[in-house]
């Protein structure tokens, strides 16, 4: 398969039939064999995505009606090349021709001189479309409008810089199996390897490569000595802080990555259990831990309903990682911008309100749990713990005293980009 054939199948999969990025892309990569083609076909979808609202707004001044509905994959093919040319550094002929083959090739010869026209008109009139798309906050942004003023109404010095960060093509951050091996050690392993990395600033076990390589590359990772986490995610498992003879609970726990975490800095000491609702996704839970020599209990379970599968014994430590928008991850997942709606916020909320109010009872006098998000939204966030606070009287908020982050009414927010880190949200509570 042709990366730009596998590109704009990405794209109508995501754009057309709702797919996720995740879902839709690999098996598309799987026909396209592994070098520079595979590499462009991703950079191309994962582009196409992250540009999708800038590019929107300059695709409908350029199309001067629009395609009916059945001829949408010549828009997005339209749409990719438009990419190529404003952002990579394809030369722009090479750029229309390939574009217009390929709408042929789809069996629409008649589209092929629509989409020269048009891929022509933008190089001729490159700059002036580009000033008159980026008088729109949200196409200058490319983020969708209801989502830029979530952001500006949160932080009004800062919106925009939250917008670029998650158009940012974000690091390959490795978390070092502590229990095995010194981040120092493997530093130099890597170095051996001749993949060029550095300590990561914030967590204690981060390493962040110079530019992302396949995993198959990393030595030991198929050993478990190393895995792929974001030095954010990191922080979740050294701030639950389990002890020997504890019983964890990590809810919602797939895909599994803190539940590893977990494992490997208990070494057996104390008992983790893992849960989640979806059974595909718990199977990647299993997977996670196989790799590093791990176990832990796997519970098949809706967490909002504890009576389903909890065994009535108190936990010490709970990790709650919440349902959320996902707003602090975009830049590794640009296919939110287009599933994520306004309306799901206020449902979100209200999913993790219910859970956290249900696994509170199972949690032991004098425990901890730990609420995270991967959103940015303050309502997902302190919000939605003050409101908690103040209906749980034997529930006190834990300070968190960090270098990362900032300080919110309640836990501590971290920003998309700040330390080259996901956006993440942390809060500590106490049963007293």
């Amino acid at each position: 398969m042709k990366p730009r054939a596998a590109a704009l199948e990405c794209l109508i999969a995501v754009a057309e039939r709702g797919e996720s990025l995740s879902r839709a892309l690999p098996p598309l990569l799987a026909r396209i064999p592994e070098g520079r083609d595979r590499g462009l076909a991703q950079e191309l979808s994962y582009g196409g995505l992250r540009w999708y609202w800038r590019l929107e707004a300059m695709l409908d001044l350029l199309f001067e009606r629009p395609l009916k509905a059945r001829d949408r994959d010549v828009v997005h093919a339209v749409r990719l090349a438009a990419y190529e040319i404003l952002y990579l550094d394809t030369p722009d002929y090479a750029a229309v021709n390939e574009y217009v083959e390929l709408v042929k090739r789809r069996g629409k010869r008649w589209a092929g001189g629509l989409v020269n026209a048009v891929l022509r008109r933008l190089m001729r009139e490159r700059a002036g479309l580009e000033r008159a798309v980026d008088g729109d906050a949200a196409a200058r942004l490319a983020h969708p409008a209801w989502l830029v003023e979530r952001f500006r109404a949160a932080y009004p010095e800062h919106w925009e810089a939250l917008c670029a960060a998650g158009n940012a093509r974000p690091p390959m951050t490795l978390r070092v199996n502590l229990t095995r091996t010194t981040r120092e050690a493997y530093l130099e392993r890597l170095a051996a390897a001749g993949i060029a990395a550095e300590p990561h600033p914030v967590a204690v076990s981060a390493v962040t490569l110079a530019t992302a390589v396949d995993v198959a590359l990393l030595p030991g990772f198929g050993d478990g000595d190393v895995s792929v986490q974001d030095a954010a995610a990191q922080l979740a498992a050294t701030l639950v802080a389990p002890e020997t003879g504890q019983r964890v609970l990590d809810a919602c726990a797939a895909p599994g990555g803190k539940t590893a975490h977990l494992a490997e800095l208990g070494d057996g000491g104390f008992t983790l259990h893992a849960m989640d609702i979806d059974p595909e996704r718990l199977a990647r839970v299993a997977e996670n831990l196989a790799r590093v020599g791990r176990e832990a209990t796997l519970i098949r379970g809706d967490a909002a309903i504890p009576a389903g599968w909890w065994d009535g014994t108190p936990y010490e430590r709970i990790l709650l990682d919440a349902p959320c928008s996902a707003t602090g991850v975009i830049r590794r997942h640009p296919d939110i911008k287009l599933h994520r709606r306004a309306a799901d916020i206020d449902e979100l909320v209200r999913r993790q309100a219910a859970i956290l109010r249900a696994l509170w009872p199972l949690l032991a006098r004098g425990g901890m749990l730990l609420y995270a998000t991967c959103s940015v939204l303050p309502e997902e966030n302190a919000q939605q713990l003050e409101q908690f606070l103040a209906s749980q009287p034997d529930a006190r908020a834990l300070p968190i005293e960090a270098a990362w982050g900032e300080e919110a009414a309640v836990g501590r927010q971290i920003l998309t980009g700040d330390s080259g880190m996901d956006g993440f949200y942390y809060a500590c509570l106490k049963k007293i």
